[in-house]
């Protein structure tokens, strides 16, 4: 996606830098998240306020199980 060429790819502060994380792009119209170890092996795309909601239940702890 051409938006996505553009955007700045970041990775989690608390990934440690072993390689083992997902990388996320935010764009005023959608968020990308990829695997650091396969950047060419496709990006996932959501749009940011699905984003926003997925981000708060882990915040919030409701996706642990």
């Amino acid at each position: 996606m051409e938006e996505l060429t553009r955007a700045t790819w970041r990775v989690s502060s608390r990934s440690g830098g072993q390689g083992q994380c997902v990388e996320v792009a935010l764009t005023s119209n959608i968020v990308g998240v990829r695997d650091t170890k396969n950047r060419d092996g496709g990006t996932l795309i959501v749009a940011p306020e699905i984003w926003t909601g997925f981000v708060t239940k882990i915040k919030h702890g409701e996706l642990d199980h």
